[in-house]
């Protein structure tokens, strides 16, 4: 017998989770499905889990702050018990060095303070004493082993940095999506896993009925909603959508690497870092590790790869983002063993999400979150359980945009910012800062 939904969402990582969430709250009868055997097990689990606030445009800014006070207070958000116990939210506060590449951090600052976020000015004897395993030498721009000067300091000492309090990092992304499901589940929805879809239905007007599933199984549904991360692209294809979209979607290679932190205790003590001088962000990992990743430099090669078939072993690139670190931390010592992930970003053309409505009736995109968007999974899961209720209802989202009211900061934000149908937003940073 052919199973029959209110919405179907296409993922289950942390967006697709409170996608189903939200909606199944709102009343609707929904079905998450996902490829792989479990909530999160994706690009998800892979992911470094920042919570923060710093990004390119005032509306990320604020929708990241909106986000902040969702894992502040998790379990009210869960509003259910989970078998394996809840995530924890590490809310230790994050440090970025001021650089030429970040303008000194002037735009960014004042984004802060139009929302009103919290903020410290660090000076360099502040960092020097708060920071005392940073070498403060200037690299910039980063490199990799065959520029000229690569490992060398350019002369000159970082001037300043700017700590944000209201930022941290999850220990478990999978297990935070798992809660998510266990939520979802609370509120009556499903989740069906290691299933793939191969076929979007439409009837004779273009309108969503239904999917096929690659083993025939045949659900339908009026709705159907594309959060299937690096996969999005194939599933916008599929469904015919991507005619009219100005933004579009790709896989991107990340690797990421774990390296022992030679501060005692620094998984238990230790901040998030974003320095562009030397193209990285850090933050901590259990077991007394220093997770790295690259923030996307224009020395770093984006390999756009085909989420189906890439190669998920570590290249060159692990050890160049170990070296830029051991500039900052000249104690950190770097194994000739490769640990940490090798995964995929689900990347927009600006590196901004696209979360919006579709030219196809009934289908719609949660997808782009261009490995920024983790922390702002909650309050995108509400976003378009509204979006999505409002455009079935009769809105014509595209020429009078949904104004979403986040209710922790007391904001609206006009989500037409994050439309398909946007030009190229000048103003991101076009890496994995958004």
């Amino acid at each position: 017998m052919t199973e029959r939904y209110e919405a179907v969402v296409i993922g289950a990582g942390i967006i697709g989770a409170a996608v189903g969430l939200e909606l199944s709250r709102k009343g609707w009868k929904t079905l998450n499905i996902d490829k792989l055997p479990a909530a999160g097990y994706g690009s998800t689990s892979a992911s470094c889990a920042i919570i923060r606030t710093h990004y390119s445009t005032p509306d990320g800014t604020a929708f990241a702050y909106e986000g902040y006070y969702y894992w502040k207070d998790w379990s009210t958000y869960l509003g259910v018990e989970d078998e394996r116990g809840l995530a924890k939210f590490h809310d230790r506060g994050c440090l970025i060095m001021k650089t030429e590449t970040n303008g000194y951090l002037k735009k960014l600052l004042e984004h802060q303070r139009t929302i009103g976020i919290p903020f410290e000015e660090w000076n360099t004897e502040v960092i020097k004493a708060r920071m005392p395993h940073m070498d403060l030498n200037t690299y910039a721009a980063p490199k990799r082993p065959e520029d000229e000067g690569f490992g060398e300091p350019i002369g000159g000492t970082i001037q300043g940095a700017v700590f944000f309090p209201c930022a941290g990092y999850i220990s478990d992304p999978q297990l935070a999506t798992h809660n998510i499901q266990r939520a979802a589940e609370a509120a009556g929805g499903r989740f069906k896993f290691n299933a793939e879809i191969g076929e979007i239905r439409k009837n004779s007007d273009g309108r969503v009925i239904g999917i096929t599933l690659i083993d025939g199984t045949e659900i339908d549904t009026p709705v159907v909603v594309n959060v299937a991360g690096p996969h999005s692209h194939k599933i916008n294809t599929m469904a015919g959508a991507t005619a009219d979209m100005n933004i579009s979607t790709k896989a991107l290679k990340q690797e990421v690497a774990h390296l022992p932190m030679p501060v005692e205790n620094w998984d238990e003590i230790g901040i998030v870092t974003s320095d562009s001088d030397i193209g990285c962000y850090t933050r901590p990992e259990r077991g007394n590790f220093l997770l790295i990743g690259s923030e996307d430099p224009e020395c770093d090669p984006r390999e756009v790869v085909d989420p189906d078939n890439y190669d998920e072993n570590f290249t060159e690139q692990w050890k160049i983002q170990a070296i830029r670190t051991a500039q900052r931390i000249p104690t950190l010592g770097i194994p000739s063993r490769m640990k940490g992930v090798v995964s995929l970003y689900d990347a927009s053309d600006d590196w901004i999400p696209i979360y919006d409505k579709s030219c196809v009736p009934g289908f719609y995109m949660a997808c782009g979150s261009s490995g920024n968007q983790f922390k702002n999974a909650p309050p995108a899961g509400a976003m378009m359980a509204e979006l999505i209720e409002e455009v079935e209802a009769g809105r014509d989202h595209d020429a009078e945009p949904l104004q979403f009211h986040m209710k922790y900061t007391d904001r609206p934000i006009n989500v037409g910012f994050y439309s398909r149908r946007r030009k190229v937003n000048p103003d991101s940073s076009f890496s994995v800062l958004g």
